[in-house]
């Protein structure tokens, strides 16, 4: 990420007028519509938000209604969600970790954002979640994106909610204060909307379980991005051990698909970027590759390069939507762009969204860009517990970053366990089991933190991680497993035997 100058260090008002300005201008910039009555010719001038929301209104396919209800079986689905926020990680309400961000986050970076997605894929919709001090910060550009924002739910159906601890609030806060931040922003995000407006959903990045629970049972919202599938040794916060698709989380751990009634919580967890499954592996960089690598874009367009950012992000996309969706019943990709990439990364970055987008409707007319809330609903009504969960994704290397074009990896993830299996399909070997995470037994998460004793990792690893930092978790052959644990992964899987 980009820091700020040391002039808007020094003179913070720059930034303030400087929007200010932007602000003037877009309100009389003309855009022509050519319209004429009789022999009196009349123009008319619209500022670039209208604009925005008129070429929207003429290409705005309804895809989910009250009549037809989105229905997760055979679809193929895309969530899009984006962050709006002050600093680069809000842990707290007076807590910053990062660079301050005000200077590229203007109504500008939101519509050009917002117009990527319409351009690449018309009738998209997005998912909005805006930081604490985003919600309350009253300098000119927040105002206006606040009602630029408000403005797209209207118009394109856009879900509008918050995101606390800036993806890493149990990491910093206590639980109680998680449930205190989230009871407050959806009431000012209920006012900045208007009309009663409550999401779907929540964007968090990590959450605990009680905040889960809380979500559900006292705010009545039952789905929540709050699970980033594999993170471990990347940024400020570590949580691999869940599934990467869908689940009910236990009341024990997040990260934990729940067993029965008794530690069900009724709030859909969900994943927040789809990764390559061979890159997932590996711990934080090791090796100099990116364990993050997938459908991001600074992974993939910044790290890589436009052609080979490209290739990678449409071979994890059709992972899900070809092999995926075969095995699956249906295929899931999640991406977030934070709006402040809009203006941090380099030019030709955002056009790869466009691109992207405009590449899946092309090759998959039949995918979906949906709310998270919409898309968690759906799952919901559906999948009324996790006694039927049963993913299954086999993914072979693309050649790019940590991807070995040799490798193999099988990944089976259901109530019980997940398990994933590594070998070299070029030389035909049978695999070794790299990950055996099990769900049958007890979990705890951990304590919470304090003001000046942040708590970094909240994983669930017990039998076998696949990020291999201890010495039990070297790879291993399934017959090396105990007969308890062959018994347990052939009551499933006896194919595998």
């Amino acid at each position: 990420m980009s820091e700020p100058s040391k002039d808007q260090i020094k003179h913070p008002g720059i930034v303030t007028i400087a929007v200010t300005a932007w602000l003037a201008v877009a309100a009389v910039w003309p855009v022509w519509a050519d319209s004429a009555t009789d022999k009196v010719e009349k123009t008319r001038r619209y500022t670039l938000a209208e604009k925005t929301i008129q070429d929207a209104r003429e290409n705005l396919p309804k895809q989910v209604s009250t009549e037809n209800p989105l229905a997760v079986k055979g679809g193929r689905f895309l969530t899009l969600n984006t962050v709006i926020r002050v600093n680069q990680i809000e842990a707290a309400r007076n807590l910053n970790e990062g660079t301050d961000e005000a200077a590229v986050h203007t109504p500008e970076t939101v519509a050009a954002f917002r117009d990527a997605v319409s351009k690449g894929f018309p009738g998209g919709k997005v998912t909005w979640a805006f930081s604490w001090l985003a919600l309350h910060d009253e300098r000119p550009n927040y105002v206006a994106i606040r009602k630029q924002v408000a403005g797209y739910h209207k118009t394109y159906g856009d879900e509008i909610t918050f995101i606390p601890g800036g993806f890493f609030a149990p990491m910093y806060s206590s639980r109680a204060q998680v449930n205190l931040d989230i009871k407050e922003a959806l009431l000012k995000i209920r006012d900045m909307v208007g009309g009663g407006y409550k999401p779907k959903s929540l964007v968090a990045g990590f959450l605990s379980a009680e905040n889960l629970r809380y979500l559900a049972e006292e705010e009545g919202i039952h789905v929540c991005q709050g699970t980033i599938w594999s993170q471990y040794g990347i940024d400020n916060g570590d949580g691999d051990g869940s599934i990467s698709y869908p689940y009910y989380p236990s009341r024990e751990h997040a990260c934990k698909p729940a067993q029965g009634k008794a530690d069900f919580i009724d709030c859909v967890n969900l994943d927040g970027w789809t990764c390559d499954f061979l890159c997932a592996r590996r711990f934080g960089f090791e090796g100099g590759f990116n364990s993050r690598l997938g459908v991001g874009p600074i992974e993939s367009y910044r790290n890589l390069g436009v052609e080979k950012g490209m290739a990678e992000v449409m071979a994890v996309t059709a992972n899900h939507f070809d092999d995926g969706f075969k095995r699956n019943g249906f295929g899931w990709v999640v991406n977030c762009w934070e709006i402040s990439l809009v203006k941090n990364l380099k030019p030709e970055v955002l056009p790869c969204l466009t691109q992207w987008l405009q590449n899946v409707r092309q090759r998959w007319p039949d995918a979906q860009v949906v709310t998270q809330g919409e898309f968690g609903e759906a799952w919901r009504r559906e999948y009324p517990d996790n006694k039927k969960l049963d993913y299954t994704f086999v993914q072979r290397g693309t050649g790019i970053g940590g991807s070995e074009t040799n490798l193999e990896i099988r990944w089976f993830m259901n109530r019980d366990f997940r398990l994933a299996i590594l070998r070299d399909w070029q030389k035909d070997e049978s695999g070794r089991v790299i990950d055996f995470t099990r769900y049958d037994l007890p979990a705890r998460e951990p304590a919470d933190p304090t003001a000046d004793k942040p708590t970094r990792n909240w994983s669930l690893i017990n039998r076998i991680n696949q990020k291999q930092r201890r010495p039990e978790d070297a790879p291993v052959l399934l017959k090396d497993l105990t007969q308890e644990e062959q018994a347990l992964i052939r009551k499933r899987y006896p194919e595998l035997f």
